[in-house]
């Protein structure tokens, strides 16, 4: 199993993973708009940016996007905040979403990130019990403000 960042021929098969939480999506069937082109250009000629798949014999299995940001706070070091973490429906429960965050960790470490952080819609309790047991801890409230 490979962690490395997204290539454009494999941007189907993660806006399939986004696309729905409790299915399979097939990646044929999803439409990439230009925004989604956009976005991901922007993300990929970004040094600070990544979308990370992880990768079983040419099959996406997972994906997660990597912001490395800069900061006065803890020395100057970066933190790296996580977002959009998704393993295909039809294989949760084995271990993918462990080694997909472990490997986005070492990442980050390797990097040099002092920190990192991630936020997780109230709902998906489950999704904060596995964070949790990979050593998150719940110390902060988060708000947003939707501009559109």
């Amino acid at each position: 199993m490979i962690l490395r960042p997204a290539t454009r021929a494999e941007l189907p098969a993660v806006l399939a993973l986004l696309a729905d939480e409790d299915g399979v999506v097939d990646p044929g069937s999803v439409v990439v708009t230009e925004a989604y082109e956009r976005a991901f250009a922007d993300i990929e000629g970004d040094p600070r940016n990544e979308v990370l798949v992880l990768v079983d014999g040419g099959l996406v299995l997972g994906c997660l996007q990597a912001t490395y940001i800069p900061g006065l706070g803890r020395g100057g070091a970066e933190r790296a905040l996580i977002e959009a973490v998704r393993i295909r429906a039809d294989r949760r429960g084995g271990g993918l979403g462990r080694e997909l965050m472990e490997r986005a960790v070492a990442r980050a470490r390797e990097r040099g990130c002092a920190l990192v952080q991630l936020t997780s819609d109230k709902r998906r309790t489950e999704a904060h019990r596995f964070y949790a047991s990979l050593g998150f801890a719940r110390s902060h409230d988060g708000f947003k403000l939707p501009l559109r």
